[in-house]
């Protein structure tokens, strides 16, 4: 018996494969029991036209046996099973895939199954056995042959093959387990527990029963009797052969099947959630991508949302096989809290089934996906608005995040989903806000603050409130920048309090304003030295109606975008300062005050100057450079 060497490519190719293909050793399993289930494919389907084929649906089984002291891990199949010259094709030559073949035949046929999509399209993946085992034999008897065939290889250096006896027709796959090294322990391939873990993992869902014997602990009585007269116990290890794998997903299943209820008890197991969704989308599609889905919107956030830690939470399967435990592809980041299941049988894989070779079936998936989380999630907000003011708490970052990146490419996909403040205890959306505008309200106003009670206090709201105008109350440093990408809804602007002209002057009154800081500017100069480098301006506010002050900003900084950036991990960004004006109301007694002082005792004005300063950038949000100063400042007042 003389060894045939791999052809040259095929040797590269399988030296390639063992070392740099497979990025992940423990795929070995998943692959050698997709060959097996693609094997039961074929005869199973060979079945419905051949009556000697002799089995039933329930005969089919895959069946891992391991060896601890030869080192060896044997699986097997009850399929179709290869000749002399298949096993020579097949396994000789890397990456040739007999189940493309046989798609091929079964398509030529007349009579052929209606539906032979499930039919392994892989390739072998046979080779990823050598990352684990120094040695690999495959035992094997095709359908219709009474002769077995054995194929043995230890890795690059070629294999043999040779007429064998095997009782019945299927494939042995026998890999004989690396030594441990310093670096790999493969012996821990060798226990039961890490095998089922792997199968649960990888292959939970293959169509057919994958069974291997199973240690646990069983009680048994021990005839004898304690000193009260109970019988007495012992624990023994007991083997129990058991299928490991789940076999039929629940997202294969029709809804008539499965009920919602058991959605959510799949969701809660496999997430380890106590709490439950509070969206639920359920999908089967057909088409030029056929797919199907079952998708959950958790009930709370991930504390490792913005740790780094956190992973998408969808996995990609085709054909009932794990492809990406977590397939960051699907959605965009504004909807990675997402969790569940895709399962599509048109995906292009490449030969380690670790990465697409092209995505253009998942950028179909992922899009339609998207629309439907959102299509759900407005219809929560329609159906159950505390439960979407709940879902927004959670995850609304998620989605302001995904107005403001990319230059704002999804503003557009996304802007329905937003919802703010206008009261202490209503959040709306920005539809919902311009319906309810007067027909006099010429732009949507909004106002910035640490938080809802802080923003509603800001002095500048009092004006827009008087006049029944709603306003918008920004709690996050985002907010800003989120209607600042969308800069205008429904052909309304938007308009911030703070910073931006209300829209209510005259031309005359803009004007007497504009009068009134020039016979006060010798005043407003003086506030603002006494102030210091801190402030840009000082001028009279046409806004104030009740405060005698108010912080506002000029440019394109605002008091809580520097927050933000001050709070954020750039240094560079950290720099950046608002350039801050100090606005007073020429109408409040504190201004008569700072005048009658600046007049008669600059120096109490200065010190007047510096406390409304110092109110305004309470007011604001603002920590005050020197608290104790201040302090000392109002306490020198009284």
């Amino acid at each position: 018996m003389s060894k045939k060497q791999f052809k040259a490519e095929s040797k590269r190719l399988l030296d390639l494969m063992i070392n740099s293909i497979y990025t992940n050793k423990e795929i070995f399993l998943r692959e050698i029991i997709s060959n097996a289930s693609d094997a039961i494919d074929k005869l199973c389907y060979l079945s419905l036209t051949d009556d000697n084929v002799g089995l039933n649906r329930s005969d089919y089984k895959i069946d891992i046996a391991v060896d601890k002291e030869a080192r060896t891990i044997t699986v097997s199949d009850n399929g179709i099973g290869m000749s002399m010259e298949e096993a020579e094709n097949n396994l000789g030559v890397i990456a040739k895939s007999g189940s493309y073949k046989f798609k091929d035949e079964m398509k030529d046929k007349e009579d052929k199954p209606e539906d032979i999509s499930i039919i392994g399209q892989f390739g072998v993946g046979f080779y990823s056995a050598f990352m684990v085992a120094d040695e690999v034999t495959v035992i094997t008897r095709r359908y219709g042959s009474d002769e077995g065939v054995k194929w043995q290889s230890s890795g690059a250096d070629g294999y043999t093959v040779t007429p064998c006896e095997r009782e019945n027709v299927g494939t042995d796959v026998i890999m004989h387990i690396k030594p441990d090294t310093d670096d790999e322990i493969y012996g821990a391939y060798l226990e039961g527990w890490k095998l089922k873990a792997l199968v649960k993992k990888y292959s939970d869902y293959v169509r057919w029963p994958i069974n291997m014997d199973i240690e646990h602990q069983e009680r048994f009585e021990t005839g004898e009797k304690d000193e009260n007269g109970n019988p007495k116990y012992e624990y023994k290890m007991v083997t129990e052969n058991q299928t490991v794998n789940s076999m039929v997903p629940i997202w294969q299943r029709s809804k008539s099947e499965v009920t919602d209820d058991d959605c959510i008890a799949f969701y809660k197991e496999k997430n380890r959630d106590r709490k439950d969704p509070c969206a639920l989308v359920r999908i089967n599609a057909e088409g030029m991508v056929s797919y199907k889905a079952i998708l959950f919107v958790p009930g709370e956030e991930n504390p490792n949302a913005f740790t780094g830690e956190n992973k998408s939470g969808i996995t990609l399967y085709s054909n009932n096989v794990m492809i990406m435990e977590h397939c960051d592809k699907l959605v965009h980041e504004y909807f990675d809290f997402v969790k569940g299941v895709v399962d599509s049988p048109d995906l292009s894989l490449n030969i380690s089934r670790e990465i697409l070779q092209h995505d253009k079936q998942l950028q179909v998936i992922g899009k339609n996906i998207e629309k439907r989380i959102k299509d759900e999630l407005l219809k929560l907000m329609r159906e159950d608005r505390d439960k979407y003011n709940e879902f927004f708490r959670n995850f609304g970052i998620h989605i302001k995040c995904g107005v403001c990146d990319e230059y704002g490419v999804n503003k557009e996909f996304l802007r329905d989903l937003l919802i703010f403040f206008s009261s202490e205890d209503k959040q709306i959306t920005l539809k919902e806000y311009v319906e309810n505008m007067p027909e006099s309200q010429k732009a949507i106003y909004f106002a910035s603050a640490d938080n809802l009670k802080h923003a509603m206090a800001l002095p500048q709201c009092d004006e827009v409130r008087s006049r029944g105008y709603e306003i918008l109350y920004l709690t996050s440093p985002l907010d800003e920048m989120v209607l600042g990408t969308l800069m205008e809804q429904d052909g309304k602007p938007f308009c911030n309090i703070v910073t931006d002209d209300l829209g209510f002057d005259t031309e005359e009154d803009k004007k007497a304003a504009e009068e009134k800081n020039i016979e006060n500017k010798e005043l407003l100069d003086f506030v603002k030295e006494a102030v210091g480098d801190g402030l840009t301006k000082v001028t009279l506010s046409r806004k104030l109606t009740k405060m005698p002050c108010c912080l506002t900003t000029e440019g394109g900084i605002t008091l809580e975008m520097e927050k933000y950036f001050h709070a954020g991990p750039s240094a560079e960004m950290r720099q950046l300062k608002a350039d801050r004006v100090l606005e007073l109301n020429p109408e409040h007694k504190a201004f008569e005050a700072l005048r009658n002082a600046q007049a008669n005792d600059p120096e109490e004005a200065k010190k007047i100057s510096r406390v409304l300063y110092g109110l305004a950038e309470l007011m604001a949000g603002v920590e005050v450079e020197d608290p104790g100063e201040f302090t000392e400042l109002v306490s020198e007042l009284f």
